[in-house]
């Protein structure tokens, strides 16, 4: 099986055109968050702030009731909305990122359910969604990007973390083939995969192990998901999304070293990235 690594030059020519003067923030995409529990408050937070970052002209963040005052003071670039939103609200966003530090209880799995079952637009599906996805016969489709790390990807799949890494690249395969979608297996050298209309895998060349610590996947899919809302394609924005996450890596490891690196700081750093590359 081949890959094809993601270059820079492809990436650059993705956000080589300007803001028009008279933009305005619709222009840049919604994106609704849905992440976040007691405890978890964090992951919505990262979630957010990388969405924010990469560009999203406004992002709303669902969470339970009791953690509204946290998000909003944490995030106040964001909107806020409880978890008990009405499904005719989805339609307003461009892409839903759901996942980040949700939890499994039953609440979160009918919140999942509900996103799926009741939105037509780009979804990233990202940490405990994949948890509940892999307890469930959920169909997905292309317009769908889930983004599992190796324990995940290994649930996902019905097998363990060792052997999706030793056979990395059959692994991307098979969660493109089985869940119909565009997948995204994280890790060093993270791989892009799609089966429709023909099977490809894209390989990752930017980032560092400073960037494997919590809360950087969170980022991740908040970035993913502003890419798509922005009108990429869903393999496109996933493709932009993981070159930028770890171009952003790579800038503050450059700045504070591998191993003081932390998912709060890739948010400005993709800001940094995108400058790089637009210029």
């Amino acid at each position: 099986m081949v890959s094809i690594e993601i270059t820079y030059n492809e990436i650059r020519e993705l956000f080589s055109a300007k803001r028009r003067r008279d933009a305005q923030k619709g222009d840049f995409g919604r994106v609704l968050v849905v992440a976040g529990s007691v405890g978890m408050a964090g992951a919505a937070i990262l979630c957010a702030k990388g969405a924010l970052r990469a560009g999203a002209g406004l992002v709303t963040i669902s969470v339970p009731d009791r953690l509204l005052p946290v998000i909003q003071t944490a995030v106040p670039d964001a909107t806020c909305i409880p978890r008990s939103f009405t499904p005719e609200l989805l339609d307003i966003f461009d892409s839903i990122v759901v996942g980040p530090g949700l939890g499994v209880t039953e609440e979160a799995k009918s919140t999942v359910f509900s996103v799926l079952e009741n939105y037509g637009g780009k979804v990233v599906l990202d940490a405990d969604a994949l948890n509940i996805l892999s307890a469930s016969a959920v169909s997905l489709d292309t317009d769908t990007i889930i983004t599992p790390h190796p324990g995940e990807a290994g649930r996902l799949l019905g097998t363990t973390t060792a052997v999706v890494q030793k056979r990395r690249e059959a692994a991307a395969a098979y969660l493109a083939e089985k869940f119909e979608c565009v997948a995204v297996l994280k890790g060093a050298g993270t791989l892009v995969s799609i089966t429709k209309p023909n099977m490809r895998i894209y390989v990752n060349p930017t980032g560092n192990p400073g960037m494997a610590v919590g809360g950087s996947g969170d980022v991740l899919a908040g970035v993913i998901a502003t890419f798509a809302a922005q009108g990429m394609t869903t393999l496109t924005a996933a493709r932009a999304g993981v070159f930028v996450h770890g171009l952003a890596g790579d800038i503050r490891a450059a700045e504070v070293g591998e191993t003081g690196l932390i998912a709060n700081d890739l948010p400005l750093a993709v800001a940094y990235a995108l400058k790089q590359l637009s210029s």
